[in-house]
């Protein structure tokens, strides 16, 4: 299969809902009309849309057609980008780029862009609240949502990032961070595909020993490319985390030691879904094309 081609495919259907959601948001109040358009301004900056889209390739390699997962998918979205937008804040990350444009507190002011963050997040759990399924399995993937992005979760991974910078870390430490931060909401986003079509157990383990590998390879492709990458490519300043003392995998095991890493991982993704049936082969191209990714 074409892996490109499919990208594009799923993302037009994510977009499409997304930008449906962000037109339900007109107001006549101005003061609303600039949290919308904070929130339209980050959220329609031209992502990848790969969680959406890992949960989507989820649902489909269980046996579902791919556009009833789509509010589910597009809620993960909301999810990440509110988290771009708060990472990039100068209390954070001090970012000034992002995705080829200036971030969103440079734009709006960083009071708006905490709050259209806050709104983005709330609006995701809303958008799953109005999904026609089992209420059953909506609680789980609300379940499943929290886990991946709260306090033991992505905040936690984010948080461990903000306190051991500048601090030499162990090993340990390292994954614990790159799984929370960033691995955490990417396995989720499978799980969630194969919850919503209510895989059975030993599928959705499988999906998440998937999600966990592809997860924890992305940030570490995610960090070489912020040392041998461009910010052409990238849409933001490369050489970022060197500046400001954060542990990544190339700091800790060296560019070489980490590529190897990254490739360990996606074949031990692959592995873990060998026995799916063809259904699955998108969730394999897509784990492939993460470790050749440029940006």
């Amino acid at each position: 299969m074409d892996v490109r081609a499919y990208l594009r495919q799923k993302q037009a259907l994510v977009d499409n809902f997304l930008k449906e959601y962000l037109s339900s948001n007109n107001n006549e109040s101005s003061c609303l009309d600039k949290l919308h358009k904070a929130m339209a301004y980050s959220l329609m900056a031209g992502g990848k849309r790969l969680r959406p889209i890992l949960a989507i390739a989820g649902y489909e390699a269980a046996g579902r057609r791919s556009k009833s997962i789509v509010p589910a998918a597009a809620s993960l979205e909301l999810i990440h980008t509110y988290s771009l937008i708060h990472d990039d804040l100068p209390a954070m990350d001090d970012d000034d780029y992002r995705r080829n444009k200036p971030t969103n507190h440079k734009v709006f002011g960083e009071a708006v862009a905490i709050l259209s963050g806050d709104a983005l997040l709330t609006d995701a759990f809303g958008i799953i609240t109005s999904i026609r399924s089992k209420p059953e399995i909506l609680v789980d993937v609300i379940k499943e949502l929290t886990l991946a992005c709260g306090s033991e979760g992505m905040v936690a991974g984010q948080t461990a990032d903000i306190i051991f910078e500048d601090r030499k870390i162990s090993k340990k430490d390292l994954f614990y961070i790159h799984t929370h931060k960033t691995g955490a909401l990417i396995r989720a986003s499978v799980r969630i595909g194969a919850i919503m079509a209510e895989a059975p157990p030993a599928m959705l383990r499988s999906l998440s020993r998937y999600g966990e590998n592809v997860g924890l390879a992305f940030q570490i492709v995610d960090d070489i490319l912020d040392v041998i990458g461009t910010k052409e490519e990238l849409g933001k300043s490369t050489g970022a985390d060197s500046t400001r003392g954060k542990n990544t995998y190339p700091s800790v095991f060296g560019l070489e030691q980490s590529k190897k890493k990254a490739e360990i991982l996606i074949e031990d993704a692959l592995r873990s879904i060998e026995k799916l049936d063809a259904k699955a082969e998108p969730l394999r191209k897509i784990a492939e094309y993460i470790i050749k990714r440029r940006s």
